[in-house]
């Protein structure tokens, strides 16, 4: 039990990696706060979590609203007494087509989610890890952030600003025993999202070319980012902040 009664929230883990992450905490004995905008898939979830044994509730709150995740943190913290990790993972992307294509709308979305999403988490859990003496963000990027390609340049953007902004966190706040990381996946077929970022149906000829660039031969899973996740918020981390962990195969090499 690697992170046993430890009182984690993982946003957006109604699906896809958010609920690998989840059900991957709740397997090694954390008490999971499952979030989601989407109240009967976030719920599904917690009947999963519980039904294997695990402890897990629910929590509907929108990661772009300032009240919403204030109240989420302090869900967490009423419900299991403290907050240790907040795992966040939520995320969305315009679709893969030029720049210059992308609307006004689709960037402020992608920015909501992806990086003002990270601002308000910080906003409102830095005071509860203060108080109980530390704590531990982690923070979903992707390898777009790293290696970017045409397409989803404003994406690829939101991601690398998680990346920069997680390793200034961490620089900033370590000194109150409050380790930021990241864990950059990359592409995975099986999420809501993978059309999006295909620009198309996620066929077999799109599958065969993207896979080529990845040198283990294989996309990423939720489980493969849950493990990640697992290390970073397990006490066999505790020297580690300000990282950011490519789940990518050797893709960004």
């Amino acid at each position: 039990m690697r992170v046993k009664d430890k009182s984690i929230i993982v946003t957006g883990s109604g699906g896809g990696i958010g609920e690998g992450i989840a059900r991957r905490l709740a397997a090694e004995g954390a008490k999971v706060i499952v979030n989601d905008i989407n109240v009967a898939l976030g719920e599904k979830v917690v009947a999963a979590i519980v039904k294997a044994g695990g402890t897990a509730s629910f929590f509907a709150a929108d990661v772009t609203k300032s009240a919403e995740v204030k109240a989420l943190v302090q869900a967490a913290v009423d419900r299991y007494g403290r907050l240790d990790v907040m795992v966040n993972n939520a995320g969305w992307t315009h679709r893969n087509q030029p720049a210059l294509d992308v609307s006004e709308d689709d960037f402020d979305k992608c920015y909501a989610i992806n990086v003002k999403s990270i601002y308000l988490a910080t906003i409102h859990a830095t005071p509860v890890f203060r108080n109980l003496g530390g704590g531990s963000f982690i923070n979903i990027a992707s390898t777009a952030g790293v290696r970017p390609r045409p397409g989803l340049t404003w994406y690829n953007g939101s991601k690398g600003a998680v990346i920069t902004t997680s390793k200034s966190l961490a620089a900033e706040l370590g000194p109150d025993n409050i380790r930021v990381n990241c864990i950059n996946p990359v592409f995975n077929p099986d999420t809501g999202l993978s059309a999006e970022f295909a620009g198309g149906p996620v066929d077999e000829e799109r599958k065969a070319r993207f896979r080529a660039s990845i040198p283990l031969g294989r996309f990423s899973t939720a489980l493969d980012v849950a493990n990640a996740a697992l290390y970073l918020a397990s006490d066999e981390a505790d020297f580690i902040s300000g990282v950011c962990l490519e789940v990518d195969g050797a893709r960004c090499v």
